[in-house]
């Protein structure tokens, strides 16, 4: 299914490990360009966790943050180093202070060092910690997913919109013909000028061959079947879809210089409208 490069994933969880929370933010990008940002005591993490998202995610900008908070009250009572608090209290009323305001017993217990945390075992903490990744991961992977089908939506109505303007063309070809053969036949009337019929007619099939698009209309339809094909594919298919952009720009170029008529003008012109549509929102596919 067609994939959005552009989503965000935020998942909080917790356990006997702590409590993790996990904000993924993706956006556009030509390639895969990850940035992570984790506690320090859990840097030794970053490779897996990049690892994991490069396993899910092929294209996009990728910021991805983790907050921990490790799990102090599974064991009882808070463990307190109350050698460092007497010291800090002894300091504080040490202090020549006129008028001290009474010390707040929580202001001590946010000192560093105060509360004395285990080291948690980094083996174990980091499986669930990359556990809960891959949740968030899922999380992001369905929202991009659910913009990605709304992204594919509109590029298939704009294919069966230059589909129809090809098809208008196509059937204005013989109509289209036949005009160019009366305004040369009008104008030699205008400068009164006796036209052999066999002259004429080699110099219509010329004009006619420089004039024919039926090439053109091929290709267009061919790279717009294959639009709809690639759609439906379950790979990443952002490129694919851009070149083929480029190759429909092309054809549609190509027939606006050919152009015979204002109706064959219009057509180019419509069909590179709907290409650059189309362009513009491929740049978020991934």
């Amino acid at each position: 299914m067609t994939s959005s490069m552009t989503a965000f994933g935020r998942l909080e969880e917790s356990g006997d490990w702590g409590r993790a929370i996990w904000e993924i933010r993706t956006v556009n990008h030509r390639y895969l360009d990850m940035a992570i940002r984790l506690p320090e005591e859990l840097r030794m993490l970053e490779n897996a966790v990049r690892e994991r998202i490069s396993a899910k995610i092929k294209r996009g900008k990728v910021d991805c943050i983790l907050r921990y908070e490790a799990d102090d009250t599974s064991a009882g009572n808070v463990p307190v180093n109350s050698a460092l608090a007497e010291k800090l209290i002894r300091a504080a009323e040490s202090l020549p202070l006129s008028n001290p305001a009474a010390l707040n017993p929580m202001d001590v217990l946010r000192w560093p060092g105060v509360i004395d945390r285990e080291s948690p075992d980094i083996e174990s903490l980091g499986k669930s910690l990359l556990t809960s990744l891959d949740n968030s991961l899922q999380v992001l992977l369905e929202t991009r997913q659910r913009e990605g089908g709304k992204l594919q939506t509109m590029l298939l109505d704009r294919c069966e919109a230059a589909s129809q303007q090809v098809d208008q063309i196509r059937e204005k070809l013989p109509e289209i013909t036949q005009k160019i053969r009366e305004r040369y036949n009008r104008k030699a009337k205008e400068l009164q000028v006796e036209l052999d019929n066999e002259r004429l007619e080699q110099e219509m099939l010329i004009l006619t061959q420089k004039m024919d698009v039926s090439e053109e209309l091929d290709r267009l339809e061919t790279h717009i079947e294959e639009v709809r094909r690639v759609l439906n594919e379950t790979v990443p298919v952002g490129r694919r879809l851009d070149f083929l952009m480029q190759e429909l720009n092309r054809e549609a170029n190509t027939l606006g210089s050919k152009a015979a008529s204002v109706d064959m003008s219009n057509v180019s012109v419509e069909l590179k409208v709907l290409i650059e549509q189309m362009r513009e929102q491929i740049q978020n596919i991934e």
